[in-house]
């Protein structure tokens, strides 16, 4: 501190001015009334006077009587605020802290001893302020200005100055520094300020000696024959001396926060950030790799890593040392190569390897075992208490279902009889990695002696490990999309044979309804026939869709033009409940797929969305081009190579279980109420989708959320040849079967059930209008040919009743025969596609060598695409789906006979 203590006699230096007339001036008021009263009293007749002054004495009597007994049960005390108020003044006298009390209006009402001392004064007369002591120093007059404008506005505030030369007063030294500070002080009339200047000189000099210290421990810690590096949890470098960064290559000055990573200078950073132990633990490790110097080349290094960690477990900053092991000093130079060399061997492995003693704990590990288990062995361990600390063992880093495997494989590679079989196991954390892993015993030794002192700190074990998880997850999903296309194939299969059950019934309802008249009672129960059968039909649709077996009409679109048509239907569909957004990407390319259908998938997709948020929601699709170089390719697995276009679904509703994920593209699997759903939502998603030569990936998270993505992929316009493979009528004459979708519609009246569960209600329930057929009769002959014998006969029916003559024909075979007699002139062959004996695609080739200008129509429950691969290049034919109406089936035929 300053040299501003005084004396340790009593303090009598002060000056205060800050009392006020108080008892003394009572006294002489008291005075006052007695001399008065005495007056009085000698004008008073002496009678009079003598029994006023007996009465006046009596009562002054009283009261000293009553005023002593009072002081000595100590209801009064003399001068007790006085003695306390001299004591607090006393001690602020003998401060060595300059003290002044300044009134508003700049007033000094007090000043200590030592604030004489600087300011240079005796008596109020020359005693200057504060602000007038460090006037002429400028270096500080804004500090003294901050502190007096706080001053004035009643807070309080602190300054540090440095003053050269400093003020009078004080001791002979070139500078000196000051704190002063100002606090408001509360008074009952006038507000005042209390400063304090203190000589902090000795202080500021302590600090900076000491900061002299720690600079010349940083420069020999720099320039020590050694590296030394820190690194916090997350593997940024928080120092490295000089030493390490010229041995790297770093300019010093870059290194630090925001520098380079730990894993740019140490390709086998996973050993030093992976380091596990207990709560109080430091543990000491040693590790033998090459770091890498900031040109490229290796450096061979020991590092001895030592890390504390906290009473939560979790690892702090750590300390590393490091030796240079490029010139040898330790060994001689052979066997410093051969340590170097057979480090860089192991650490460079791909495979992980590890020797264990009987324990299961690890001995020795190269970067890929700290890499891929996340645990390192401990060659020199202390806890805080300095004893050893308990390390985990190996089978402690795989899950809890696969350690008796492990633990058992472990025991007879230590036993060192017979081959161990290699096992899979799922190791512990986050993101379900699992690893194969081949034990033996190590060196040969075979089974270890029982006269072993500590058999427990053998390297009795080694392990090999190789990282299967990118592979159990492609072998997961080329199970699931196998089981996807079995279910397909059969799903297909059934769809198929049901609609020709549809087709009869649905005929049969039409030639019914032909038959009765609007007003007659059967009218109406002949309609919900037909509508019902119109609604499995739909159903149907949605099954074929899943199996990718439903006709599909592709155009090149714009993703982002097409969301935009939909945005009003979507906003309907999810209510007011739930907050849409659309964001596109820039340049989206162009794909090439079914527009229909693609507005079915998002349809769907929304649907479920809104379903999974009941209290409402956000809902976001997105749009993004994804090139072929994009490293994430995970969600395009089973996709073709190359570019693909991003739609992405995403909600904030319920999210999906993790033991639900592998069954919601399964047909008819639903987790919704019953009435609610019919499970055909996200296969027929699935199906259109992988129909369009997509993919669809699915990403959830309970109570946050579910994102489908679906890739498709981007249509190049130069691949594209310039007609089309398989010639077909003009559009004009080609049947309207469901707009652009080649779906069937339902008839008018009938019910769609096109959509996927709850979307019905967002789709048409009634056909596209269309102007009515003036004249749906014709004449020609027509060959039939259909096994199934109730859809022949209805479709004979109908087409004989329009004029046509009709021949029949329950195989292809038999339609060959009829064909190759010749005894009629046939116009037009409607022909089933799948048939026992010969399908549609060979009686067509075998027809072409009779009648190669023949026209024919296929029907099938089969998309066209399925069967037009059978066909030869540039065959010309119609397509008719089922199930269909029989409206539909003459208006297909008399315009393909107009053709």
């Amino acid at each position: 501190m300053a040299e501003l203590s005084g004396p340790t006699a009593p303090v009598s230096g002060s000056i205060d001015r800050s009392e006020r007339p108080g008892r003394v001036g009572l006294l002489l008021v008291l005075a006052g009334l007695l001399v008065g009263a005495a007056i009085g009293l000698s004008f008073v007749a002496n009678e009079q006077a003598q029994s006023l002054i007996v009465w006046l004495l009596a009562l002054l009597a009283m009261a000293g009587v009553f005023f002593l007994f009072a002081l000595a049960i100590g209801a009064i005390q003399l001068s007790g605020q006085g003695a306390r108020d001299d004591i607090t003044k006393s001690i602020v006298d003998a401060a060595p802290e300059a003290t002044t009390v300044v009134e508003e209006g700049g007033r000094l009402i007090y000043a200590n001893e030592a604030y004489l001392r600087i300011a240079g004064g005796d008596s109020f007369s020359n005693l200057r302020s504060v602000e007038r002591i460090f006037v002429g120093s400028p270096e500080v007059s804004e500090a003294i200005y901050r502190l007096a404008q706080a001053a004035r506005d009643g807070r309080s505030h602190i300054e540090e100055i440095r003053m050269a030369p400093p003020p009078s007063g004080t001791a002979e030294r070139e500078f000196a520094w000051f704190r002063i500070s100002v606090r408001a002080l509360s008074r009952p009339r006038r507000g005042a300020a209390l400063w304090t200047v203190s000589d902090i000189t000795h202080e500021r000099e302590r600090q900076e000696n000491v900061f002299q210290e720690l600079q010349h421990a940083i420069d020999y810690l720099d320039h020590a024959p050694a590296g030394f590096l820190s690194i916090d949890p997350a593997g940024t470098i928080v120092y490295m001396n000089a030493t390490l960064a010229s041995w790297l290559g770093y300019d010093l000055a870059t290194v630090g926060p925001g520098g380079p990573h730990l894993s740019e200078i140490a390709p086998g950073a996973d050993m030093l950030t992976s380091t596990v132990g207990l709560p109080g633990e430091v543990r000491t490790d040693r590790f033998d790799l090459d770091l890498r110097r900031r040109n490229g080349h290796s450096l061979p290094a020991r590092l001895y890593h030592r890390i504390a960690f906290g009473k939560d477990g979790k690892p702090g900053s750590s300390r590393t040392f490091v030796i240079n092991r490029s010139a040898g000093a330790e060994f001689d130079e052979p066997q410093r190569a051969a340590e170097v060399r057979l480090a860089r061997f192991l650490n460079n492995s791909p495979i992980a390897i590890a020797t264990l003693d009987r324990s299961g704990h690890i001995a020795r590990a190269n970067t890929s075992f700290a890499r891929l288990f996340g645990a390192m062995p401990r060659q020199a361990i202390e806890d805080s208490t300095g004893e050893a600390g308990a390390e985990p063992t190996m089978s402690e880093t795989v899950i809890e279902r696969d350690r008796a495997a492990l633990e058992a494989s472990l025991a007879r590679a230590a036993s060192g009889l017979g081959d161990v079989e290699p096992i899979e196991v799922s190791l512990k954390g986050n993101g379900n990695r699992s690893a194969r892993v081949w034990l033996s015993p190590a060196g040969g030794e075979g089974p270890a002696s029982e006269t072993a002192s500590d058999e427990a700190d053998r390297e009795c074990v080694i392990l090999y490990a190789l990282d299967t998880t990118a592979q159990r997850q492609l072998e997961q999903q080329v199970a699931q999309t196998q089981k996807m296309d079995t279910v397909g194939q059969l799903a297909g299969g059934i769809a198929h044979d049901f609609n020709n059950v549809l087709q009869a019934i649905i005929g049969y309802s039409d030639l019914l309804l032909a038959s009765h008249k609007p007003t007659d009672p059967a009218f109406q129960d002949i309609m919900q026939i037909k509508q019902n059968a119109n609604r499995a039909a739909g159903l149907v649709r949605q099954l074929l869709a899943f199996s990718r077996r439903q006709t599909l009409r592709p155009e090149v679109m714009n993703v982002g033009e097409a969301l935009s048509e939909l945005t009003l239907l979507l906003k309907r569909l999810l209510g007011e409940r739930v907050d849409l957004e659309l964001k596109h990407g820039r340049d989206i390319w162009p794909v090439k797929a079914d527009v229909n259908q693609f507005e079915q998938v998002i349809v769907n997709l929304a649907v479920n969305a809104r379903d999974a948020m009941p209290e409402g929601g956000r809902l976001l699709i997105r749009t993004a081009n994804v090139p072929a170089t994009n490293e994430d390719s995970e969600g395009r697995v089973g996709a073709p190579a190359g570019d693909h276009v991003l739609i992405e679904v995403l909600d904030t509703g319920e999210g999906i279980p993790p033991e639900l994920m592998e069954k919601i593209f399964e047909p008819f699997f639903t987790t919704k109420d019953i009435g609610k759903g019919t499970g055909l939502g996200l296969s027929t998603v699935f199906g259109i989708v992988k129909q369009s030569g997509g993919t669809v990936d699915v990403r959830s998270t309970v109570g946050e959320g579910t994102a489908f993505r679906i890739y498709l992929p981007r249509h190049e316009p130069a691949a594209e040849p310039e007609a089309d493979a398989v010639p077909t009528l003009p559009p004009a004459t080609m049947p309207r079967l469901a707009g652009k979708s080649g779906e069937v519609s339902p008839p008018e009246g009938a019910l769609s059930t096109a959509g996927a569960d709850s979307a019905d209600a967002a789709k048409a329930n009634s056909p596209e209008p269309r102007k009515p057929s003036a004249d749906h009769t014709g004449q020609g002959t027509i060959l039939l040919v259909e096994d199934e014998d109730p859809v022949r006969a209805v479709n004979s029916r109908a087409l004989s009743a329009r004029g046509y003559t009709v021949l029949e024909a329950a195989s292809g075979l038999e339609a060959l025969r009829i064909v190759g007699e010749g005894a009629h002139e046939i116009d037009l062959v409607v022909s089933d596609v799948v048939m026992p004996e010969m399908d549609g695609p060979t009686l067509l080739r075998e027809i072409r060598k009779h009648r190669p200008d023949l026209k024919v129509i296929f029907v099938s429950g089969y998309a066209e695409d399925a069967f037009r691969k059978n066909l030869p290049e540039g065959e010309a034919f119609n397509f008719l789906p089922k199930p269909f109406s029989l409206k539909q089936l003459v208006e297909t035929v008399k315009r393909t006979m107009a053709s």
